[in-house]
């Protein structure tokens, strides 16, 4: 059975979002590809991406019609199999003709189902209130932190607030010219 990955791209204080949910501050951040070779290494051992509702329809918007070659994760974002975890969206488009299924229902459950059927890990970017769950339940493998070298000063944590103490063993840690930093745990 593989792992649940959960990857959040957060300021220098925790911060995954601000206090309305946007996350404009990840534009201001500067370029993500500097760690794209590492990113396309990680992503050898996923099986599949998982979303919740909103980072869904933020990916359907942007990833489709990516150019693989100026960012090179756009293969493997469209090509893997996607699942999105939503009791409210009617369909799941990818793209022109791709369809992203849809898992209804509990989203503790429906990634327990998922880990089972899946040849390999699953990849969770954002999708706070899926991961949110998923930290409380203690459904989390391994979380990855691409911190921004920006203070935000408020706004949504990555974590779930209530959660309680959940200890986290560091197993990486890269730094790039730019800033951002890549700390890997496992949970």
């Amino acid at each position: 059975m593989g792992k649940v990955i959960v990857e959040q791209i957060v300021s220098a204080d925790g911060y995954a979002a601000y206090k309305d949910g946007g996350i404009g501050f990840f534009d201001a951040s500067g370029d993500f590809r500097e760690g794209e070779d590492e990113q396309m290494k990680r992503l050898r051992s996923v099986g599949a991406i998982v979303f919740g509702a909103t980072t869904y329809r933020m990916f359907a918007d942007y990833w489709p019609g990516a150019d693989e070659k100026v960012e090179r994760v756009a293969g493997p974002i469209n090509s893997l199999p996607k699942f999105v975890v939503s009791n409210t969206l009617r369909s799941a488009p990818w793209g022109e003709k791709d369809e992203v299924e849809i898992l209804r229902g509990d989203g503790i459950e429906s990634v327990r189902r998922l880990r089972q059927r899946i040849d390999g890990d699953l990849m969770i970017w954002g999708s706070l209130t899926l991961t949110d769950a998923l930290f409380r339940a203690r459904q989390v493998d391994v979380l990855r932190l691409r911190m921004i070298a920006m203070l935000l000063g408020e706004g949504r944590s990555f974590a779930p607030d209530g959660l309680g103490d959940l200890k986290l063993a560091l197993q990486s840690v890269r730094a790039y010219p730019s800033g951002h930093i890549v700390m890997q745990y496992s949970a």
